[in-house]
């Protein structure tokens, strides 16, 4: 079924689904035909990096779980049309496997994202997003509808400040307190702990190292960051590379800029002051804008 076919059985459509897909968790967002919100729910990550079927997988979970909180059964699957903004959608072939693995909803629209974060914080209109979770990456949209990206080249060469590149700097301090090139502190003996208490613990979690698991480490840099010179000058960093990101988007310093993600609210306190004039907190999250993005594609008139 094309998406013209689809646009004419829109009224088939008894739910529609909005769903943000991270490498470290999916949310989603369900309402029904009238737009009511009836629930969100959250469930393991469906960034595509993962692959599709584990996607599709925790993206289900997701579902099913809001369909829970709701207090209804979960429909038919092609009883619901679904927006995903997903982390890994730049990459073509993931996103054409994702496309394929379809489970059987009635309309599927796919979006990065970024850009479901981007129609989320300013609803749809114009604007700029950096969104700071797993990874990273800046997007902005022109009053002509046209968009850009900033970052978004994937871990471990890009991502900066996202929450996997916190983690490789907090592990290569590990590093060298363990060899003697720096002295110890409690930053690294609480990730040390957190690896699995010595150096052994350490290498073999390192054997097994993802985005995911580097991301993880990102809250004890927060925690720490208050106390510890090592942990601070981490969330400093990020908050220059942030403003690298702002600069890049909008250049004429007059576009609003949200900044959103799961890590947004703990670096706002690391940011230049000439940046905090600039930067906003989202209107509404990835998932609103996936709801948006599924609206748009499937619920025109």
């Amino acid at each position: 079924m094309n998406a013209a076919q689809q646009i004419e059985q829109q009224t088939q459509f008894h739910y529609l689904i909005g769903v943000d897909g991270g490498g470290t968790g999916t949310r989603v967002l369900v309402v029904d035909r009238f737009g009511t919100e009836l629930a969100r729910a959250n469930a393991g990550p469906s960034g595509l990096m993962h692959g599709a079927t584990a996607a599709w997988r925790s993206i289900l979970a997701a579902i099913e779980s809001a369909f829970a909180e709701a207090g209804l059964p979960v429909p038919e699957l092609n009883q619901m049309a679904i927006g995903c903004g997903l982390a890994g959608v730049n990459n073509k072939q993931w996103a054409i496997e994702f496309v394929a693995a379809n489970p059987g909803f009635a309309g599927l629209v796919v979006e990065t994202d970024a850009g479901t974060t981007l129609l989320g914080a300013h609803r749809g209109k114009p604007g700029a997003i950096i969104a700071l979770g797993t990874g990273s990456v800046g997007e902005v949209m022109q009053a002509d509808g046209t968009r850009r990206e900033v970052g978004g080249w994937g871990f471990p060469s890009s991502d900066e400040a996202s929450g996997a590149w916190m983690g490789l700097r907090a592990i290569n301090h590990v590093q060298h307190v363990l060899d003697g090139r720096s002295p110890s502190d409690e930053f690294a003996t609480a990730i040390v702990d957190f690896c699995g208490g010595d150096k052994d613990a350490v290498f073999a979690w390192l054997g097994g190292a993802t985005q995911t698991k580097f991301a993880q480490l990102a809250p004890i840099v927060i925690q720490y960051a208050g106390s510890n010179a090592k942990a601070r000058s981490i969330l400093l960093e990020a908050g220059l590379e942030v403003e690298k990101m702002a600069n890049a988007l909008d250049p004429s310093g007059i576009m609003p800029i949200a900044l959103c993600g799961g890590l947004a609210e703990a670096i706002w306190a690391y940011l230049p002051e000439t940046l905090l004039q600039r930067v906003m907190k989202p209107l509404g999250d990835s998932a609103v804008g996936a709801l948006i993005l599924v609206k748009n594609q499937f619920m025109k008139s």
